[in-house]
């Protein structure tokens, strides 16, 4: 068969696992770009990259190179291309572009180009028009503009790869599926041990380790893709594809997932039943703080104790010999949920890896530093990555009993060799755009709740009350609620929580302030109530101060907290 170009697209931080991904294809010529890998292959491997690629989101094959310097240069370049190749009058068509030029910055205005050169190509030569359908086109276009460089591509994937076909079920935000297969892989599971994901949501995480350990390809559930359009579509050819199973293989080992959610319970068993992995995948309602302990690995002979089985009412975990296991999570980021609540739950991890992982590794995704640093745990591999439009991290967590050295000594592994060398590289984190992974949380309070405790969507709650991982507080929501009412039994916890309503109100103070000063507005009267009745007024009294406009200077040495300061919540 004839080999060619083809690019495989991907999410920023993916590439070298595409990459990795490709060479163990069979792919040849495979380079690294950003947010992409090209590659030369023929036919069959087009296919196969479509039908096998789990970290890829589209397959391109370009059909023309060409430089542009204005939108002329486009329409002129796409004009002389031989459409008739690849469609006729009944095929209807689309057009998608990605664009980073200075003088292309309207993406839309040159999808509107290339459409004008392929509609005059067609009517210059049969005197009609072919389609343009958006919904659903027969043959799906690809205009990528770097500066003056740009390539034309047809999209063979159809829609994205990450709508794998098995999701019967969802919850608000799922992780995508291609970063989800992404971060397994770069867990590094051999499918040796069990797996675990406390935060499982709809299940994602769970169904993509199970098609993983089972070498079951992702391209199985898909209805159609969009080479099969194309006029040398070739049926026998997927079919082999297809029905090649010859690389599955068993996985005599188990996938544990929990959520608080009884709703993402229930969306994660249906996506388990409809992807067919129920037979080693898993799920049961539980909260974060219950978290069952692994059973702890087995070094000795037949008599060396295990740990005792641990079980919930749908799982039962055995004793089983081998490492603890590999916990991979996607815990909520805090665009939902309040600072405190995440707070929480993001400590209560920690103490969770800590006290009942030893001797595993974990994995968690987040979008906030202030979370992973109320873990409490040093990470030991960070990688930046990005959940849809969200600038998140994935660390790694090894966690062991003891010091260092002694666990180095026994022949542990903090860091992989491949690890070492991605956290040695430089500007890892700098793609040419500012991230807002480190950007601290900016509540925004509507003043009309504030202190009435309603956890709105406008004051920063919960979108869904039945989602929220802690119980609903009697009297919450209708006017009872009071400023010093403690959510939490534990007694360390309520007070964590107070001394964080209380910095919170005193940043809320300070900004509010600062933004008068900036809007030239002074301090409005009439707001205190002093004792003995007397209402209003600048509170000058003698020998006092007039606090208005300034900073106090507080007795003691201690300075007023401002809100330019970088303060962690």
């Amino acid at each position: 068969m004839q080999t060619f170009e083809l690019i495989a697209k991907t999410f920023q931080g993916l590439e070298e696992v595409l990459a990795q991904e490709l060479i163990e294809l069979g792919a040849n010529d495979v380079q690294i770009g950003r947010r992409m890998v090209s590659f030369t292959g023929d036919k069959k491997m087009m296919y196969r990259a479509n039908f096998c690629l789990r970290t890829a989101v589209r397959i391109l094959k370009p059909i023309k190179h060409f430089k542009a310097k204005d939108a002329d240069d486009v329409y002129t370049a796409i004009r002389s291309v031989d459409w008739a190749q690849y469609l006729d009058l009944t095929t209807s068509f689309a057009v998608d572009t990605t664009v980073y030029s200075t003088e292309f910055r309207n993406s839309r205005f040159v999808a509107y180009k290339v459409k004008d050169a392929i509609v005059d190509y067609f009517v210059e030569r049969e005197g009609k028009r072919p389609n343009v359908s958006v919904a659903n086109p027969g043959l799906r276009l690809n205009i990528h503009i770097a500066e003056d460089d740009c390539t034309l591509s047809l999209d063979s994937s159809g829609e994205s790869l990450h709508l794998r076909g098995y999701r019967e079920a969802s919850v608000e935000a799922p992780i995508n599926e291609v970063l989800a297969a992404a971060i397994i892989k770069m867990s590094g599971w051999k499918f040796d041990c069990d797996f675990y994901d406390p935060f499982c949501g709809s299940g994602t995480l769970l169904v993509e380790a199970a098609l993983m350990a089972k070498n079951i390809y992702p391209g199985v559930f898909r209805k159609k893709f969009g080479f099969e359009n194309w006029p040398d579509f070739d049926q026998e050819l997927l079919n082999e594809i297809y029905d090649d199973d010859s690389e599955e293989r068993e996985f005599n080992h188990k996938i544990y997932g929990f959520d608080l959610n009884v709703h993402a319970v229930a969306a994660a068993q249906a996506n388990i039943r409809s992807a067919h992995v129920q037979d080693c995948v898993e799920v049961a309602q539980r909260d974060i703080r219950d978290f069952p302990t692994p059973p702890a690995p087995r070094t000795g002979g037949e008599d060396t104790p295990v740990n005792e089985e641990f079980s919930t009412d749908e799982v039962t975990v055995p004793p089983v010999r081998g490492a603890r296991g590999v916990l991979v999570t996607n815990p909520p980021y805090g665009e939902r949920l309040r600072p405190e609540y995440l707070t929480v739950i993001y400590k209560t991890l920690g103490e969770v890896l800590k006290k009942r992982f030893t001797g595993g590794e974990a994995w968690v995704i987040c979008s906030k530093e202030e979370l992973f640093d109320a873990m409490r745990l040093r990470p030991s591999f960070k990688v930046p990555l990005q959940n849809g439009s969200i600038d998140c991290e994935l660390r790694k967590y090894v966690t062991f009993s003891g010091k260092l050295e002694d666990f180095r000594g026994e022949g542990g592994i903090v860091k992989t060799d491949g690890e070492k060398r991605v956290m040695g590289e430089k500007k890892r984190f700098r793609d040419g755009r500012e991230r807002t992974f480190s950007r601290k949380y900016r509540p925004t309070p509507n003043p009309s709740l504030r202190g009435r405790g309603e956890d709105t969507e406008e004051n920063g709650g919960w979108r869904d009350r039945a989602s929220s991982p802690f119980p609903r507080r009697e009297g919450a929501g209708d006017g009872s609620f009071r400023r010093d009412e403690d959510l939490f039994e534990d007694d360390e916890l309520a007070a964590q929580y107070r001394n964080l309503r209380s910095r919170h109100r005193s940043f809320e103070g300070s900004r509010d302030a600062r933004d008068r000063k900036e809007r030239g507005e002074e301090r409005p009267r009439g707001g205190r109530d002093f004792k003995g009745g007397r209402k209003g007024g600048d509170f000058d009294r003698k020998g006092g101060r007039d606090f208005r406009g300034g900073d106090r200077d507080f007795k003691g040495g201690k300075k007023p907290f401002k809100p330019g300061r970088d303060k962690k919540f």
